[in-house]
């Protein structure tokens, strides 16, 4: 089994994971609505949101879409947590989210991770970014 974080968006999905790519690497897919085989089906509102995006990085898999118009809900009750074995790179990747989001958390280091920090990026998504160092690297 895998289980795989499925992010909802109220129209920026597309926008978002461009940026989570351009932030993580790794390959990115996306499919609008208007560009599936049902795109005849659906209103034309529809059309450029996102039905499916997935982004594979590292053996890791994020995935998300577009909630029809007028349904989308602000995230609440979970973050998507990334951990690194390298601080460093912990660090960076936390920054690189933060960019226009706002810091719950600042970077620093615990008795846990050598590096840990949480924010929300521009687009309302929590992350927790861990980088658990050589220490910690087993746990």
């Amino acid at each position: 089994m895998q289980m795989v974080p499925y992010l909802g968006f109220d129209g920026q999905c597309a926008e978002a994971f461009h940026f989570y790519h351009a932030v993580l690497g790794g390959e990115l897919r996306i499919m609008t609505h208007g560009e599936s085989p049902m795109a005849d089906k659906v209103p034309a509102e529809w059309r450029n949101r996102v039905l499916h995006a997935a982004l594979v990085t590292d053996g890791a898999v994020l995935m998300g879409g577009d909630a029809p118009p007028g349904q989308g809900a602000k995230p609440q009750g979970f973050c998507v947590a990334l951990q690194f074995d390298d601080p460093a790179e912990a660090e960076r990747i936390y920054h690189a989210l933060l960019d226009g989001g706002e810091a719950t958390m600042p970077m620093q280091p615990t008795f846990w991770a050598e590096r840990f920090g949480m924010l929300v990026d521009r687009y309302g998504m929590p992350w927790i970014v861990n980088g658990v160092g050589a220490a910690q690297a087993g746990a």
